[in-house]
């Protein structure tokens, strides 16, 4: 049984776990701490759940069988992304052949992977920051994956056995400085630049990644629209790839990439402005929506 996790609020400013189902929040953490989810420790958020050995898979199992579940309006809590706190935030740069194409880029031979700061995340719905030295701010929808099991030279078939799940990414870019840096940390990583959520989805939902329809809209019009199907290297040659230069940790997380449409390769270049509102939507995961705001 696929699980859309969630972290999220509740009116007491309290992280928790929960999970969607339709237009609701599930309360797991109560549903923990009280027995009716017999799981081995306290779990507060999704990283908890991570970090037990098996965690999701007791999670998924003893869900179902959970009565009275507390049961809350999605309107009354405050999301938070689905990993707060990962060692390792990658991105994969051209990995869908029509960006590299737009960009006038040569199609990649092996993944080009680049670090942005864990400090850039921020959380469904939460305002996103256009700084005062970029008036260049770009949005790239993309398929993020996260780590549930660590590893080091992890062989592509056992690759997925690594991944926990799925979630949305808006890999936000101040484009005015590709010209002057020769790598893309300062570019990705101003606060607020990476916007994931709103759920973290199991792996028994989407098994591998592939065949999801994804689209990227500002202000309700459609920029960019593909499929994961299109990924030059897909989700377990990306883990694959990476494990073999460092160990991945459990809650890692990788954005595997964004497709054509991108403001900076349009003729002429648009670019985000405040008032703006960018929503990341991909098949069995849901949208990821964020409004962009001035600095001041």
């Amino acid at each position: 049984m696929g699980v859309k996790l969630i972290n999220f609020l509740d009116k007491s400013e309290n992280p928790k776990l929960g999970c969607l189902s339709s237009d609701k929040c599930i309360d797991l953490t109560i549903a923990i701490d009280d027995g009716r989810i017999e799981f081995p420790c306290p779990a507060s958020i999704i990283e908890d759940v991570l970090h037990v050995p098996e965690g999701l898979e007791i999670l998924s199992k003893q869900f179902p069988k959970a009565r009275n579940l507390t049961t809350l309006e999605l309107s009354s809590v405050r999301l938070l992304a689905p990993i707060l706190h990962p060692s390792k935030l990658i991105g994969i740069g051209f990995n869908y052949r029509d960006h590299a194409e737009e960009t006038k880029k040569p199609i990649p031979k092996e993944p080009l992977f680049f670090a942005m700061f864990a400090s850039a995340i921020s959380n469904p719905g939460a305002p996103v920051v256009i700084p005062s030295i970029s008036q260049m701010v770009d949005y790239e929808a993309e398929l993020a994956v996260v780590i549930g099991q660590r590893g080091r030279h992890i062989g592509s078939d056992q690759a997925l056995e690594h991944v926990a799940g799925f979630t949305a990414f808006n890999d936000v870019s101040a484009r005015n400085f590709l010209a002057t840096d020769s790598q893309w940390l300062r570019v990705k990583s101003f606060d607020t630049f990476a916007p994931m959520g709103p759920c973290l989805v199991t792996r028994d939902e989407v098994p591998d990644g592939s065949g999801l329809n994804i689209e990227l809209r500002v202000n309700g019009e459609t920029r960019q629209k593909s499929n994961t199907r299109h990924l030059i290297f897909d989700v377990a040659y990306l883990v694959s790839y990476i494990s073999s230069v460092m160990t991945l940790e459990v809650g890692d997380v990788i954005a595997t990439g964004t497709p054509s449409g991108v403001g900076y390769a349009r003729n002429p270049p648009v670019f985000l402005k405040a008032g703006d509102v960018v929503e990341v939507d991909i098949e069995k995961i849901g949208v990821l929506r964020n409004p962009f705001v001035d600095a001041s």
